[in-house]
């Protein structure tokens, strides 16, 4: 179906329509088929994905972005080629409060990009540094991604997946930033030679509240004062009262990023919707089983078993969106990596990362398309800066992926997981 160009949603709903045909009477299962797709869907906590996502289009468009950008050029502005190094450290801000790696790679890129070009930077290097740091936001909680992961694991901790995707966020954005600096210096790009009107601790005052949006919402989740589910809601607010004291959000912009966001959140819901299905389907077949065992097969070698998920994974996000990807490979794959005594915790991580990098990559990179039109340039021309940071960033995944302690020493200090 995706090869016939049929939509990722639909072609989902009639895969498990001719698989269930095997299984089920047609009658008895278009009930069982619309029971399944109804409940998929009633979720409280499915409620956040909306509200963070209406909190990233209130940040792009409310003052949040450029804030972010002074305070990170504040910390790299001394490092060759600085404003590539900028736009990861602001692309990990805003990606932090967002939750969305493609609004941090259109709100960074369309900052960052008329900067770099009045400084002499070749735009496809601009361009292909935005378009890899982006995925940092889909790690560093909040989280859209690490959320649907959570109901679709059926309810591990959202608060422990948060904490767990701080450091593996730090950790692929250095990787992006080590690899950037080091085309910077072979180009001959220098440091910054801006000198800001405003002081540095101005700087830092006036992004100051713009940071604090984090803090609320996971100091908020981890006191039990809300949800996360709540916590979008919260962060919504906070957003949207900070973006009118800029003075940067009229109330007539509402109206369109209401209209956004619903449009964002029905496509999702529905491809939720079809997954379900997929997935009831799939158990009651015995796919994930069948699976498994051609895994086990190969090897009973628990890293062996993870670099063949791992390079399963990376080609796949090659074709698939990060919402379906998930939805589709974590009842296949969380049985698995719990079976070789994995923590459900390191796979999220692990797969929400590896989904990640492959939104950098054709042909069905989310992150890839944005950045390029946003930065007017080709994805043949950004391919070459592209090869090597993608490098970094699989390193990156194979240190979180064979090193456990690497997302899980946060949740475990804080008592969010008994053990690591």
């Amino acid at each position: 179906m995706l090869f016939l160009g049929v939509p990722i949603s639909v072609g989902i709903g009639l895969a498990s329509i001719v698989t269930a045909l095997f299984s089920f009477p047609p009658d008895v299962f278009a009930i069982t088929a619309a029971q399944r797709a109804f409940s998929g869907i009633d979720s409280f906590s499915l409620l956040a994905l909306p509200m963070f996502m209406l909190a990233g289009n209130i940040m792009n468009k409310g003052g949040i972005a450029q804030r972010l950008v002074r305070l990170a050029r504040l910390f790299v502005g001394w490092i060759p080629g600085y404003l590539a190094s900028t736009n990861v450290l602001a692309n990990m801000f805003f990606g932090a409060i967002s939750g969305s790696s493609v609004a941090a790679t259109s709100a960074m890129g369309s900052i960052m990009g008329p900067l770099e070009k009045k400084e002499g930077y070749d735009p496809n290097y601009s361009s292909a540094v935005n378009i890899c740091s982006a995925p940092t936001g889909i790690i560093i909680p909040p989280s859209g991604p690490l959320i649907l992961y959570s109901i679709t694991a059926g309810g591990v901790s959202v608060a422990a997946l948060f904490m767990a995707g701080y450091l593996p966020g730090l950790l692929l954005g250095l990787c992006v930033m080590g690899v950037a600096i080091f085309i910077a210096k072979k180009k001959g790009y220098t440091a910054s030679t801006i000198k800001e009107e405003d002081s540095a601790l101005k700087i830092l005052w006036d992004a100051t509240p713009s940071l604090f949006a984090v803090i609320l919402v996971m100091v908020g989740i981890l006191k039990g004062w809300f949800t996360a589910t709540e916590a979008g809601v919260v962060c919504v607010l906070y957003c949207a009262v900070l973006a009118f004291i800029y003075r940067e959000l009229k109330l007539k912009d509402l109206y369109t990023m209401l209209a956004d966001t619903m449009v964002s959140s029905a496509t999702i819901l529905f491809l939720i919707s079809a997954s379900t299905i997929m997935s009831y389907v799939m158990s009651y077949s015995g796919i994930p089983a069948v699976i498994s065992e051609a895994l086990m097969s190969v090897s009973d070698n628990k890293y062996v078993i993870l670099l063949i998920m791992n390079l399963f994974l990376l080609v796949m996000g090659m074709f698939l969106d990060l919402t379906p990807a998930v939805l589709i490979f974590t009842p296949i794959f969380l049985p698995i990596v719990t079976s070789i005594g994995m923590s459900p915790v390191h796979f999220g991580i692990m797969l929400i990362l590896n989904l990640g990098i492959g939104s950098v990559t054709p042909p069905v990179g989310s992150c890839l398309f944005v950045g390029c039109r946003v930065g007017g340039v080709t994805i043949e021309g950004v391919t070459r800066y592209i090869v090597p940071i993608f490098g970094a960033m699989v390193c990156a995944l194979l240190l979180v992926t064979y090193i456990p302690q690497i997302s899980l020493i946060v949740p475990y200090l804080l008592g969010l997981i008994p053990t690591m």
